[in-house]
């Protein structure tokens, strides 16, 4: 098979093995099913590490930037860890927590611990108000910070409004919106990411003034 058709199929069996993991280092598996295991948050859970770890990947691609993908994959499904037990320390930022005892969960997977200090860098940095350094930190920074706007933002704080009237209420969701509308943006630091910044944001923005309109300025949240 030569020509366009031999470029289709290499084609589609890269696209498969993306999207099943197919030729994925084995320790790839452990962390992705310790992830799916343990993250259960609709916000920051295992759907949340699959689409900062595809994103930044897209993003770096866009900028002719190489990552290490070690390093990028330990980090995107391991940044939030520390938002759940057993990891989780409540009076301490779980971006530092979880710089701090990643190590814990990767060694003996098969992750070549040479790399463990790249991967704490890009976890200590990834939320948008901190400052990333590398190439793996400032990707993962600015897909974990874009998650942040657009309709997916919206779906990950409309998810953690309490059901039962406790918080956050609907009010109070909107106001984690309005700040995310707010902070977020400027804190996207790649050529790549400040190109979806404006259209994530007006997604955003658009859903904001809508639900103002449709609930009486929020009276009948």
């Amino acid at each position: 098979m030569t020509g366009p058709a031999f470029v289709a199929a290499a084609l589609f069996v890269a696209i498969i093995g993306a999207v099943t993991g197919a030729g994925d280092p084995d320790w790839h598996g452990t962390v992705r099913e310790l992830a799916l295991t343990h993250f259960k948050n609709p916000a920051w859970g295992y759907s949340h590490c699959q689409r900062d770890y595809a994103l930044a990947r897209e993003l770096a691609a866009a900028d002719h930037v190489t990552l290490d993908d070690d390093v990028l994959f330990a980090a995107a499904y391991l940044h939030d860890m520390a938002a759940f037990p057993p990891w989780e320390k409540k009076k301490l930022d779980h971006s530092d927590v979880a710089a701090d005892v990643v190590d814990t969960v990767l060694n003996g997977t098969g992750f070549p611990m040479a790399k463990i200090d790249a991967v704490r860098a890009a976890i200590r940095t990834h939320m948008y108000y901190r400052d990333p350094a590398g190439p793996e930190a400032l990707y993962l920074h600015d897909a974990d910070a874009l998650d942040w706007l657009g309709a997916i933002g919206v779906a990950r704080i409309i998810a953690l409004v309490d059901p039962n009237g406790g918080s956050p209420d609907g009010p109070k969701a909107v106001k984690m919106l309005e700040d995310n509308l707010k902070n977020v943006p400027l804190r996207v630091l790649s050529p790549a990411g400040r190109a979806l910044v404006a259209p994530r944001a007006a997604e955003l923005d658009g859903f904001l003034k809508d639900l103002r309109r449709e609930s009486d300025n929020l009276r009948t949240l």
